[in-house]
């Protein structure tokens, strides 16, 4: 259906340089985003493949086709839609545990005991083992890492959009913590243990500066 889509919208649509992102995220990225709290692609083929979908988008934009993918995101102002779908975790469990949704919290996650005399925030969750993949990427699982590594000053936000902005603000500072997050499900991880490429470092780093 999505695959569909793209072409569908380069041909009834005309003014795709000035009307791209209205019409992408109407018509194109809910398809992409359906369900991904339930069913998240952490297989490198299933992740790649939803991403050529966004790739044949943007390039289809006047002006846009000849530069890198990464030079079209940010010229449109998007990003990846594993760093969208990552990102949209985290704002699941910032709810979760704060009662934004009416969802009991212990159904879904068990804070740290000891998370205080660990370094890091004070809302640790606990991390569980588990046997099978179905289990170790399901959403209350594969989001542990990611909101662990986050500063203090995020998970504490009083509010759903001071926690967004802070969110962002942390990740756009320190873009190699998303390579921290993908570690868990299919990017090679580096045997480097330099400060400026150990995403460990500049977890602890952001939640010093934060």
């Amino acid at each position: 259906m999505t695959v569909v889509t793209v072409p569908s919208t380069k041909r009834n649509f005309r003014r795709l340089d000035e009307d791209f992102l209205i019409i992408y995220k109407t018509y194109v990225r809910p398809h992409l985003e359906y369900c991904i709290q339930v069913w998240s692609p952490h297989l490198a083929t299933d992740v790649l493949c939803l991403e050529k979908i966004q790739r044949a988008a943007t390039k289809i934009v006047p002006g846009l086709k000849k530069l890198e993918y990464g030079d079209q995101l940010k010229r449109l102002g998007l990003t990846t839609l594993e760093s969208q779908r990552k990102r949209g975790d985290l704002i699941d469990t910032y709810k979760i545990l704060t009662g934004k949704e009416n969802i009991e919290s212990n159904k879904f996650f068990e804070l740290s005991d000891n998370a205080r005399n660990l370094r890091g925030h004070s809302k640790k969750i606990s991390v569980k083992r588990s046997r099978l993949n179905v289990r170790k990427f399901f959403f209350s699982q594969r989001v542990v890492p990611q909101w662990n590594s986050l500063p203090e000053t995020v998970v504490i936000a009083p509010s759903m959009n001071t926690f967004k902005n802070r969110l962002d603000k942390a990740l756009d500072r320190y873009g190699q913590l998303k390579l921290c997050f993908s570690a868990q499900s299919h990017q090679p991880t580096s045997t480097s243990t330099s400060n400026s490429t150990n995403p460990k470092h500049n977890a602890a780093k952001m939640d010093e500066d934060w």
